[in-house]
């Protein structure tokens, strides 16, 4: 058996286990608290525990995963305060809203512990707040990414789902695909909530007042999921241009079927486990990379699915 079917044979034990332990994985050693801005009904995080947890197990350290249970980012605030006076080795934190997050988490750094900045913020943003880096894919960057690929394709016109309007990383993935089109944002986003089934109305209604919408983007399983149905209900499934980011079950059917165009895979995965291993390797031997690690923008379409299929809502 190699070594990488090994770590995925380790991993597949993980996600099997309840809940607790792709939450936290106990050794002797250092402890690392990993606080997200995400609510508990985002099941995208569960990629996020998986690879705490198993960066946490090979490296023989404690690992904690804390969230605001509705994705309140001032309930968020306080975690990272908590975390901090904890006494922990290191604390790994999206920067999903700068003007909210960055005092806490400067005051994690003057307090002595080590911080890397995950998932949402800036390199430019990790680095104002005194945090040793930052792994994540640069949201704006990937909008616009993605909105060059749409041009490319024929695309002038879209509805972007935001189901987390609250967070200035979400908006700026619209920002981005809409300059990539090179056309204004304008009313061309909506807050849809998480609800799926406002979800499913909001897209049916926009879509149906606008019916020369060429494209529909979400930005994650929780917008993606609903939006599926609705288009499935209004007849469109197929017949308008889909984009998403990030990847999940039905996403992946999505874009087997033919349905979803392409997925943006920021590879959440790496995002967690390596800022464990990395905060493992500096406390124990003052080695730190020199770089920044963009985790994404992939794109992910219908040829190459396989591998991505077997990963989906895990390790993808």
């Amino acid at each position: 058996m190699t070594s990488l079917i090994k770590k995925f044979a380790l991993a597949s034990a993980l996600v099997a286990a309840p809940l607790m332990a792709a939450t936290t994985a106990s050794a002797e050693g250092e402890k690392y608290i990993l606080v997200s801005h995400a609510p508990d009904s985002d099941s995208w995080w569960n990629t996020i525990k998986n690879g705490i947890a198993l960066a946490g197990d090979q490296m023989g350290v404690e690992v904690e995963y804390r969230n605001p249970p509705t994705g309140d980012l001032a309930d968020m605030a306080r975690i990272i305060e908590q975390a901090a006076a904890s006494g922990p080795d290191g604390i790994i934190t999206t920067l999903s809203d700068y003007d909210v997050l960055s005092g806490p988490i400067r005051a994690a750094v003057d307090s002595g512990v080590d911080v890397i900045i995950m998932n949402s913020g800036t390199p430019e943003q990790a680095r104002e707040v005194g945090a040793l880096m930052y792994v994540g894919q640069p949201e704006y960057d990937a909008g616009y990414a993605a909105g060059l690929k749409a041009k490319g394709d024929g695309v002038a016109s879209f509805l972007c789902v935001n189901h987390y309007i609250s967070s200035p990383s979400s908006t700026e993935r619209c920002q981005g695909f809409a300059d990539g089109l090179g056309v204004d944002l304008g009313n061309q986003m909506i807050d849809s909530g998480q609800d799926p089934a406002e979800i499913k109305n909001k897209v049916q209604a926009y879509l149906s007042a606008n019916p020369a919408t060429d494209a529909v983007l979400t930005l994650g399983p929780t917008s993606a999921d609903p939006t599926l149905l609705a288009l499935d209900e209004n007849g469109l499934a197929g017949d308008i241009y889909f984009g998403t980011f990030d990847l999940g079950e039905e996403i992946v059917k999505g874009i087997k079927g033919g349905v979803i165009n392409w997925g943006i895979d920021q590879q959440p995965f790496l995002q967690a486990y390596l800022p464990v291993v990395v905060l493992a390797n500096y406390h124990r031997y003052g080695v730190l990379p020199g770089n920044n690690i963009n985790s994404g923008p992939g794109f992910v379409t219908a040829d190459g699915l396989e591998k991505v299929e077997a990963f989906a809502g895990e390790y993808r």
